[in-house]
């Protein structure tokens, strides 16, 4: 059995910040599983076992390399998605974390191929199509 396709999937997802308005965002590189050289907030899966703060401090060091400073809680969101004509369902648990950007280095070089730190209002192109829907759903948390 499959995660958010036999079953709804568990995700911990987040959108790291340097406390002085700037977000940091991965460019998806060809080995990850869809939505290749889009850039992304971050995230992974709830694992057995694991709580949902255990893995959003384990996702941020694996692939960012460093430690959660803080974290906010932002809310929840279900989503609906199709990768290679399967459609998924995931429940999405959304955090806001703030982190030592002079600690951010690619911790998973497999996965991505570029990371930076922007602005909101200047994001890169392409985004990752959960991406505008996280923003809009917290943006007076993210401003």
């Amino acid at each position: 059995m499959k995660k958010g396709e036999d079953f709804v999937g568990v995700t911990v997802t987040f959108i790291c910040h340097d406390g002085q308005g700037n977000y940091l965002l991965a460019k998806r590189s060809d080995q990850c599983r869809d939505e290749h050289h889009r850039w992304d907030a971050g995230g992974g899966a709830l694992e057995l076992g694991d709580t949902v703060e255990e893995t959003l401090k384990k996702e941020i060091c694996e692939e960012y390399c460093a430690d959660v400073l803080d974290h906010e809680f932002l809310g929840y969101r279900d989503v609906f998605r199709e990768n290679e004509d399967k459609k998924n369902h995931w429940l999405a648990l959304d955090f806001k974390v703030l982190v030592n950007r002079d600690l951010i280095r690619i911790g998973e070089p497999h996965k991505f191929e570029d990371i930076g730190w922007f602005r909101m209002d200047a994001f890169p192109e392409p985004l990752h199509s959960q991406l505008p829907h996280f923003i809009e759903k917290y943006k007076a948390h993210l401003t």
